[in-house]
């Protein structure tokens, strides 16, 4: 069933929660670990959204999109990292190729794939992370006449036999990066290609079909250019959006507190409601810190990284709380407890930095 959206009005990002909402409960919820290692149900999953036009909620709505504010996107990353960490993060890569395309001064390329992202009728996944790798690149990139040539190994991507095509990124001689559209399928050119590996076995997520390319030789023009970025473009990046993230670590710690509150209502322990109720406080205690930074331009960046160590340690002990409730159950694959625990090792590591590496080293250790 298509839930269309209406025009854009003050109360559509409540409409916008309300359709979501909606979709999870009725598409995701009854078959979250089916998709969390299925491809199939993933795929089904992802055009449940698309069909409501959510796949591109910050592109201007020139293109199709809703230009939803960080606050608002935010809350919907973390309502559908509440139901399904598969598709929350799949979702986010292709959200993410829609942001940098709006971005793009390539209007013709604007042209051919914007007003297609929010339904889903092009699907793009990203190849970006190893420019957060220090020392020698993986992939680069050397002008030439009408473009690029493009040699190297893009270590991650997700979204294989889902996505069509992905924005790589790639360093030039400078250290300044191009991003570029490529073809998400085994492709020759007359003196180059573009081959992928293996699905890796990924212990979670692993519907989300990760693989790595290598590119040899191959020849990107002018017209497939997105945008060039200076260097330590990545860096700057994800310190000026660090918060981005805490939306998917707090969506899995309540996926804990939603097993908590299913066992509880079978056993009626009184300390697993106690568990469920500090929890939660917390939960709500970040989640309002993390809005009014959000709000504030001058929040400094050691709050900031504070709230994200905070989300992910929440994640963390919400997930190995709802294992611990239920009990010798959560030892099967299929358990949403053990799900949602691999989740949250996900959570820990996804755009880690040094700066989160050691943050979040710091609320895991604790002193007697």
């Amino acid at each position: 069933m298509t839930i269309s959206l209406p025009p854009k009005n003050p109360e559509t990002t409540q409409n916008i929660e309300q359709i979501t909402y909606s979709i999870l409960q009725n598409s995701v919820v009854p078959v979250a670990n089916e998709i969390d290692s299925n491809q199939t149900e993933l795929k089904k999953a992802l055009m449940s959204l698309g069909k409501s036009g959510l796949l591109a909620l910050q592109i201007p709505q020139k293109w199709g999109g809703l230009e939803l504010n960080q606050q608002d996107f935010w809350n919907y990353q973390l309502l559908v990292a509440r139901y399904s960490g598969a598709l929350s993060f799949l979702q986010t890569q292709h959200q993410s190729a829609a942001a940098i395309l709006a971005s793009s001064h390539n209007y013709t390329l604007q042209q051919q794939y914007l007003p297609h992202l929010s339904h889903g009728k092009i699907l793009l996944g990203v190849g970006f992370s190893q420019l957060r790798r220090s020392g020698e690149t993986p992939i680069k990139a050397f002008p030439t006449a009408g473009g690029y040539y493009i040699e190297g190994t893009v270590p991650w991507i997700s979204g294989w036999g889902i996505f069509q095509e992905f924005i790589i990124a790639a360093k030039l001689p400078d250290n300044r990066a191009i991003f570029g559209m490529m073809p998400f399928f085994e492709t020759n050119q007359s003196n180059g290609n573009i081959t992928f590996s293996e699905i890796m076995p990924l212990c979670a997520i692993n519907s989300t079909n990760t693989v790595s390319a290598t590119v040899k030789n191959w020849f990107l023009p002018n017209e497939r250019l997105i945008s060039i970025k200076p260097a330590n473009w990545v860096q700057e990046n994800d310190r000026k959006k660090i918060l981005r993230f805490t939306a998917f670590a707090l969506g899995c710690a309540l996926a804990g507190i939603d097993i908590m509150t299913e066992v509880s209502n079978k056993k009626s322990q009184a300390f697993i409601t106690d568990a469920i109720h500090s929890l939660t406080a917390e939960i709500e205690r970040c989640r309002n810190s993390i809005e009014l930074a959000n709000k504030n331009p001058d929040t400094d960046f050691d709050t900031k990284l504070h709230l994200r160590a905070t989300a992910i340690n929440l994640a963390q002990r919400c997930a190995a709380a709802a294992v611990t409730v239920a009990s010798g159950a959560a030892n099967h694959k299929n358990h949403a407890a053990q799900r949602v625990y691999r989740e949250a090792l996900v959570y820990t590591v996804a755009a880690q930095t040094t700066d989160i590496m050691e943050a979040t080293l710091k609320n895991l250790v604790r002193r007697f």
